[in-house]
């Protein structure tokens, strides 16, 4: 039997692929992505009501709302391990449990003001960030425990370019 339509649902964009070493014009252009996703983010959101925010985007999915708080909560997460990356040789990342995270108070709050606030502030640092590295920093990397995987800062900027497009085609895709 087949998942196809809820893969479809699961992931509009496709799966991400793996990606190792990036070159210069890529970071670059990455970078722009990661710098601009907010304000994207918000271009979509901004029609939906608060009844909208309440709706899954898939069957035993997050509701919309939910998906804007684990982006930032994500992204933050990621922003921390990419600074980690950069300031302990091969540093051994905590894990947190997002679905945990996904139903906590604050983040079933349709209220979203705060976490686009959020994702703002960390993707311009993040961005700014990026931008100031020397390009042999971007090989630096960090140790995922509960994956036994390393992650070099490269594919991070790649992986978390596609996590925003791939949420936000939730949301673009939520009937």
């Amino acid at each position: 039997m087949s998942n196809a339509p809820l893969d479809a649902l699961q992931f509009p964009i496709g799966r991400f692929e793996w990606i190792d070493t990036l070159s210069a014009k890529e970071i670059k252009l990455l970078t722009q992505e990661i710098r601009n996703f907010p304000t994207a983010l918000e271009a979509v959101v901004q029609t939906l009501s608060p009844k909208d925010f309440k709706k899954k985007y898939r069957p035993r999915g997050w509701q919309i709302g939910q998906l804007i708080h684990h982006l930032a909560d994500s992204h933050m997460h990621c922003y921390i391990r990419f600074k980690q990356a950069l300031t302990h040789d091969t540093p051994a990342i905590m894990d947190y449990d997002q679905d945990q995270w996904a139903t906590l108070p604050d983040a079933v709050n349709v209220d979203i003001k705060s976490s686009l606030m959020i994702l703002k502030g960390v993707h311009q640092r993040w961005a700014n960030l990026i931008e100031s590295l020397d390009p042999q920093k971007m090989k630096r990397q960090y140790y995922h425990p509960s994956r036994d995987k390393y992650y070099p800062l490269t594919t991070v900027l790649a992986l978390y370019a596609w996590h925003g497009k791939h949420h936000m085609a939730h949301i673009q895709n939520t009937p």
